[in-house]
């Protein structure tokens, strides 16, 4: 309000004179300017806001302009800054990568090789172990024709109960039958016999088997020891006795024994099945033989192929972990080169901004100070310009321009602030509508220029 009261009192001041000037004119020689125009207050109320707000975003523009060119210089710098650091870890992300690569590309030679002598031992081994396999399956083939056999006279020996043994060893006078099934049995088992008188009255002494078979009936574990019999390993003398005195005796058959003993029946499958059995293992044990030899070669050539497997693992382990290294390392120089293009393009487009613009910033910042320090002069200039507007239209240029000074040095000494180069096409003038005007026809100079911003 105090400052509105200061404004108002050299107002009333300096309108002393714009009214002394209104009394002298002759009215008359203006027939067409009405009184109503006599008006400078009024004429400073309707122009000093709308120029002083135009001057004012005028003035903001260039600074705003200005400010953009000082952003775009200080991300300049920060992106330069930012590049030189992004430099570096791109070379050594690339070094990185370069020396991965002569790594990766010496283990995968490695692995290569590793895995050549594996392939040659993994075939070699598959080799031996079909050989193994066929020995064995022609091992079982043979066993195959025994084992029925074998697992029949088991079965029969099954059936047999201890009560069955201690009735056949009871016997005081066993049938023939019963005797050479159990003679049968002392051989196999390299039970000796008794010697005894010949009961024809020779006087020589016979062997006789009866006497140790019924010792051997007495073992609780008789019917085990038959069952857990070493038939692989049956001496072949013993064998041949077998053969010589009893497969081929025709008495000496399951069928014909059942008639004097169901026990001894068993016993003589048992025996009939130990020589069947004998018969296939001299055939097939050449080939167990064989068969271990070649299961224990293939055991140490899956052996020395189990550490070659391990250390194929091994150098394949290492070798991916290089691969994901190398992934990773590669993926960090893909960032680093996308960050160094990126960076490369703002800053180019950032420097061609800047050199396009670069002679515009000294103009700018000369704009937004002068248009500054118009604003500062403004209510100066405005009044001045209104006091043209309302007074001095039908005078002369000289004398417009001549009084026109005088109003500057008595607004100066009232402290009212205004241009020393004011004017009213500078307070007043738009540039746009004196464009259209001297396109249209109105003369170019100052004073018709003047006289169309009066009237318009």
């Amino acid at each position: 309000m105090r400052i509105f009261h200061s404004f108002r009192s050299r107002m009333c001041y300096l309108s002393v004179p714009f009214i002394v000037l209104s009394s002298v004119i002759d009215f008359s020689l203006l027939g067409h300017i009405s009184q109503s125009h006599v008006n400078p207050s009024r004429t400073l109320v309707i122009f000093l806001p709308s120029v002083s707000s135009e001057v004012m975003k005028l003035k903001h523009r260039y600074e705003v302009g200005l400010e953009k060119l000082q952003s775009a210089a200080d991300q300049v710098a920060t992106m330069q800054t930012e590049l030189e650091a992004l430099q570096p870890q791109l070379l050594v992300a690339s070094k990185q990568v370069d020396e991965m690569m002569v790594v990766i590309k010496r283990e995968s030679k490695e692995v290569a090789e590793t895995e050549k002598v594996v392939k040659e031992d993994e075939a070699v081994s598959n080799q031996q172990a079909m050989a193994a396999k066929a020995i064995k399956d022609e091992c079982d083939a043979d066993l195959a024709e025994a084992t029925p056999i074998l697992e029949s006279a088991l079965d029969a020996l099954n059936t047999l109960t201890p009560q069955d043994i201690t009735l056949v060893k009871s016997m005081k006078n066993p049938p023939p039958a019963v005797k050479l099934v159990m003679e049968a049995i002392c051989i196999l088992k390299g039970v000796k016999p008794d010697r005894v008188p010949d009961p024809s009255g020779s006087g020589k002494k016979i062997e006789d088997y009866w006497g140790p078979a019924k010792k051997l009936l007495g073992d609780i574990k008789f019917l085990q020891s038959l069952h857990e019999y070493n038939k692989d390993n049956i001496p072949a003398n013993l064998m041949a006795v077998i053969r010589q005195r009893y497969i081929t005796n025709p008495d000496f058959v399951p069928e014909k024994i059942r008639t004097a003993s169901t026990a001894a029946e068993g016993m003589c499958k048992w025996v009939c099945a130990m020589d069947k059995y004998d018969t296939v293992a001299k055939v097939v044990a050449p080939k167990k033989a064989k068969l271990k030899e070649a299961e224990g070669e293939l055991k140490v050539a899956m052996d020395a192929l189990h550490i070659k497997q391990a250390a194929l693992k091994e150098v394949q382990d290492k070798l991916a972990k290089l691969q994901e290294t190398l992934e990773a390392n590669m993926s960090k120089k893909a960032d680093l080169e996308d960050q160094v293009d990126l960076c490369s393009k703002k800053l180019e487009r950032a420097e061609q901004l800047i050199g396009d613009l670069g002679g515009e910033k000294t103009r700018w910042s000369q704009m937004a100070f002068s248009l500054g320090k118009l604003y500062n002069n403004l209510t100066g200039d405005i009044l001045i310009s209104a006091a043209i507007v309302a007074y001095l239209g039908a005078f002369t240029s000289n004398y417009r321009q001549v009084q026109m000074e005088k109003w500057i040095k008595l607004c100066r000494s009232i402290d009212i602030p205004c241009s020393t180069n004011m004017s009213l096409v500078n307070s007043l003038g738009d540039p746009v509508k004196i464009r259209a005007w001297t396109i249209a026809g109105l003369p170019s100079d100052s004073f018709s220029i003047d006289n169309g911003i009066m009237i318009s």
